[in-house]
């Protein structure tokens, strides 16, 4: 998409999912798109997505912890960045995980939603299921809002 203001959104809060993959410059991203993320539901209070156990393990073939947090901040930086936008950017600051259980196989669904939509700052919490609905990981995110080049 180019960079012109008639070929932007007001606002990212109406785009549907492919909408928005589309308008954002790396698209899904592309560690998103090597750990297998898709996005389900997109909104500033609530961003699902999904992601495959299988080659996101570690040694011993459990999830990987780092895997968890990868999905947890996508999901935090995207719902930041809808509420954000257009004035400003969304920017991580602080994320942590308490991984509660492994995962094996499968797929695993991350749900961020949010506790804080601030002028200048976000959290969201994080919760990472597997498949039984059991709690894998619990994470926090918060981004810093700044503001967006030429507002």
């Amino acid at each position: 998409m180019s960079d012109t203001s008639a070929s932007r959104p007001e606002s990212l809060a109406d785009l549907s999912v492919e909408e928005l993959i589309a308008f954002m410059p790396e698209g899904n991203g592309r560690l998103n798109d090597k750990m297998g993320v898709e996005l389900v539901e997109v909104s500033a209070e609530r961003v699902v997505a999904t992601m495959p156990v299988e080659g996101n393990t570690q040694p011993f073939g459990l999830l990987h912890g780092g895997a968890s947090v990868v999905l947890a901040e996508t999901l935090g930086s995207i719902g930041s960045a809808i509420h954000a936008y257009p004035a400003k950017i969304a920017v991580g600051v602080d994320i942590n995980a308490t991984h509660h259980r492994s995962a094996t196989s499968g797929i695993v669904t991350g749900v961020a939603t949010a506790v804080h939509l601030g002028r200048s700052s976000t959290s969201y919490e994080v919760v990472i299921t597997d498949e039984r609905g059991k709690r894998v990981c619990t994470s926090r995110i918060t981004c810093a809002l700044i503001d967006a080049p030429g507002a």
